[in-house]
């Protein structure tokens, strides 16, 4: 158990009602999961409001309640802790909780609409390669050293970012690298997390369903710069309009990359093509097995991460040329009738663009390039028709399908998309809900050398629908396809 007065410890009481010389089991912010001696922190969600439950924590047996506003019948012998903002309340109650454990290794946190999990998953295995204990908090899989964990949200909330925290504590890591996505920064999931760095990637259109506007969006990632100590490093993307925003008020000390603009970090692409593309950073060249100019950024910016954590510049090139592409993030294959089959991430209008852009680059001859492309229910509703315009124009055909439809019928989704297709590119189209029927029939309708992109998807291994999920996987789905094949 734990001491009440000690977990609150850096959190601002605007009332209290009731003692604080107590011990508490656990921390727990949902009312279904509270036990005997536990604290309930109601927070304010969007889809329902901790304070109306209350009444049932205690009954569950809450010896504390940590609110924005004390309820109007109080308990006997139960603690009412009032505070301004119930979500930084919990953050710093996590944070004490476990110990701050964010204070024990160096924490670098990764924001911006695309490429997070890449620039992560990279500079875990990086550093991994060059002898350290590291850890891994990302959409894909939460890492302490070599042990593995599912997770479910890109940013986890501050109860399970600091539980892990801990456990990378007590293993010894010396670093961790997280993602931090624009409702994390914002639900103050990182608030109160001591960061050694932040990286700024890029800041394209998307999560509008969430934020009410775009500077709302890009102030959300901003948290994140603004809330460094002067002893962390900043490094923002130069070439994104947004990069110096980003940097604008924060105390750490300010770094730049891009591969157009002045930097303190810059790269050039020498050679670009599907088993790699050779780079020149820092007047050094580099062969990396990461393709297209949306990861010669990230690609740079592990390099200056690197750099500015102390790691010999020579010793890191030499290990960016042993990784390898992450699962769902460009990730091709190529059948034996010399079909390309590329699986991508890309579920915004920027990351679409950024991968057909690539396969344009890498095109050879008269390839056709076949997209499958749909968009997600429930989210983001105006990026449809910008999706379904960059999908027909810049490829040869197009099918538009299910991706993780939820509760929304997915012809209307598909509608939605079909909206933004300009009259010309009609002919291109054609819509199969059926995500494998539309997979497969893309895989009939290619020839040898043609390249196959299914978008939106990435590394997920389900198709979610009406609040179930079905087992889905892109990638294998195509190469049985394509396997199959009797061209």
């Amino acid at each position: 158990m734990k001491s009440l007065k000690d977990i609150l410890y850096g959190v601002g009481l605007t009332a209290v009602s009731g003692s604080t010389a107590k011990l508490v089991n656990h921390i727990c912010f949902d009312s279904r999961e509270v036990g005997m001696d536990d604290v309930f922190v109601a927070i304010r969600g969007t889809q329902s409001d901790g304070h109306a439950f209350i009444e049932k924590a205690i009954a569950g047996g809450a010896n504390a309640i940590v609110c924005e506003q004390l309820p109007e019948n109080l308990v006997n012998e139960v603690s009412y802790l009032e505070v301004k903002d119930t979500k930084e309340a919990l953050s710093v109650m996590a944070s004490n909780y476990y110990d701050n454990p964010s204070r024990n290794l160096k924490l670098v946190g990764v924001t911006g609409t695309n490429g997070k999990t890449t620039v992560t998953t990279l500079l875990y295995k990086l550093f991994k390669k060059a002898g350290f204990k590291v850890g891994l908090i990302s959409t894909i899989r939460i890492l302490v050293d070599d042990k593995e964990y599912p997770t479910t949200h890109t940013t986890p909330d501050s109860l399970t970012v600091n539980y892990y925290l801990f456990l990378m504590s007590e293993a010894g890591v010396e670093y961790c690298f997280m993602e931090a996505s624009s409702h994390g920064i914002d639900q103050k999931r990182t608030y109160g997390l001591v960061f050694a760095g932040a990286i700024f990637t890029n800041l394209s259109h998307d999560h509008l369903d969430y934020h009410n506007s775009f500077a709302e969006y890009r102030d959300a990632k901003k948290k994140l710069f603004d809330q460094l100590s002067k002893n962390a490093f900043a490094l923002a993307n130069m070439d994104d309009k947004n990069g110096l925003v980003m940097l604008q008020n924060t105390k750490a000390r300010k770094y730049t990359y891009a591969l157009k603009s002045y930097a303190d970090y810059r790269a050039q692409i020498l050679e670009n093509q599907f088993s790699g593309q050779l780079l020149k950073i820092d007047n050094n060249e580099i062969w990396t097995k990461l393709i297209g100019h949306f990861n010669a950024y990230n690609i740079l910016a592990i390099y200056a991460t690197a750099d500015l954590l102390g790691l010999d510049k020579f010793e890191t090139m030499k290990l960016l040329s042993e990784l390898e592409n992450v699962d769902g993030r460009f990730q091709y294959y190529i059948s034996k009738n010399r079909i390309t089959a590329i699986v991508d991430y890309a579920h915004t209008p920027d990351a679409l663009k950024n991968v057909l852009e690539t396969i344009s680059a890498l095109r050879t001859g008269n390839e056709s390039v076949i997209t499958v492309v749909g968009c997600g229910g429930d989210r983001d509703k105006s990026k449809r028709p910008v999706m379904g315009h960059i999908a027909s124009s810049m490829s040869t055909k197009v099918i538009f399908t299910s991706d993780n439809p939820r509760s929304e019928p997915p012809a209307s989704i598909i509608s939605d998309m079909e909206a933004g297709v300009e009259p010309q590119n009609s002919m291109k189209v054609m819509a199969i809900e059926n995500r494998e029927q539309a997979i497969k029939t893309a895989c009939q309708l290619a020839d040898a050398q043609d390249i196959i992109l299914l978008a939106g998807k990435g590394h997920e291994t389900y198709q979610e629908t009406n609040g179930k999920r079905v087992d889905f996987d892109d990638f294998k789905i195509v190469k049985s396809f394509l396997d199959g094949l009797k061209k």
